[in-house]
């Protein structure tokens, strides 16, 4: 089978190139062969270029995407997203944005401050959480509230909440929760707060989440159109098939060079083999973070189910001690006429 990937980026090694590396080198033998099978046939397939790198790799998006060496890309990339031309000022940390034992299903997370005082957290998760909205309101007020202290702090007496920008939470999915497959045509979703009278206030938090593998399969659907730098933008985030990719650098070729640079990564087998390495075991610590989020969700319905059947119990205990206590009165009621028959039949 021709390998389409190779005649655009000669570089890439063929099969027994990497095989050859890996068997000659006992450490990385034996650090192979510890993988499953099909993690074995991943790797070979991304490095041999019988499919692409995922861009979501955290090894290859925090490359790729370096809010601090490629502003550009990701300047484009939000100015795509949002629907407004950024420049990026700074980067900022993110140690507060991220409860530290979520961090997990978290691939990459950047946080930074636009040149009209924005700020955007951009992040991308492998697995969709539970409880998409409710989570990324809480990063997002976290983010404001930073916003704010650092503002109030620099401007002092003078600060007014004009100076308080707006709080962008950016949330792509390689995985979509539950939810959002109800929506098998739309893989964007932007949410912001309005008011149920008409009346404009900017209350600073906006929200998109961006289901990249609901709009993988809805390009598939309509033969990989590819319409927008958008559309590219997203094919090139979640795509590892060749023929999306050729069709991304042939419609927009300046793609090229980014995927250039990640066939460059792969050169190195053996940095590439110890990151893949660290990527697996995080995916087994998502897949267990995962089913906790399921099973404590599921526990959460069956004590619901169980608290509403014990209601039901206890409201049938309730009628059948009313009932009871009728009865009784019924059968006082009966004794004492009985007594006024027997005292009437005895005079």
């Amino acid at each position: 089978m021709t390998n389409k990937l190779r005649q655009y980026f000669p570089m890439i090694h063929t099969r027994q190139e990497v095989l050859a590396e890996i068997e000659a080198k006992p450490k990385l033998k034996q650090e192979f062969y510890s993988w499953e099978k099909k993690y074995r046939k991943e790797f070979l397939d991304f490095c041999t270029g019988v499919k692409g790198v995922k861009i979501m790799y955290d090894f290859i998006s925090k490359e790729i995407l370096n809010p601090e060496t490629v502003p550009e890309r990701v300047e484009e990339l939000l100015s795509l997203l949002i629907g407004q031309q950024v420049h990026i000022k700074e980067v900022l940390p993110n140690d507060g944005t991220r409860i530290s034992d979520e961090s997990t299903l978290v691939i990459m997370d950047m946080v930074v401050e636009l040149e009209d005082g924005s700020i955007v957290n951009l992040e991308v998760q492998k697995i969709g959480y539970k409880f998409p909205g409710a989570r990324s309101a809480c990063y997002s007020a976290d983010l404001l509230l930073r916003q704010y202290k650092k503002v109030r702090s620099k401007k002092g007496k003078k600060f007014n909440y004009t100076d308080v920008k707006d709080v962008y939470t950016i949330v792509l999915f390689e995985k979509s929760p539950t939810e959002f497959h109800e929506f098998s045509d739309t893989y964007i979703h932007y949410f912001e707060q309005h008011s149920n009278t008409g009346i404009q206030l900017n209350l600073l938090q906006k929200y998109l989440f961006i289901s990249i593998d609901i709009f993988l399969k809805y390009q598939q659907n309509i033969g990989i159109q590819l319409e927008t730098r958008r559309d590219a933008w997203l094919a090139f985030m979640g795509s590892d098939d060749p023929d999306i990719i050729l069709k991304v650098i042939e419609k927009y070729p300046d793609f090229k060079g980014m995927y250039q640079q990640v066939y460059e990564i792969c050169q190195n087998i053996e940095e590439v083999m110890g990151m893949f390495s660290k990527e697996l075991a995080e995916m087994d610590r998502n897949t267990a973070q995962l089913m906790i989020d399921e099973m404590q969700e599921d526990i959460k319905q069956k004590e619901e189910i169980l608290k509403g059947q014990d209601d039901r119990i206890k409201d049938q205990i309730n009628k059948l001690k009313e009932q009871d206590d009728r009865l009784k009165e019924q059968d006082q009621v009966i004794r004492e006429l009985m007594k006024k028959i027997e005292q009437l039949e005895n005079k």
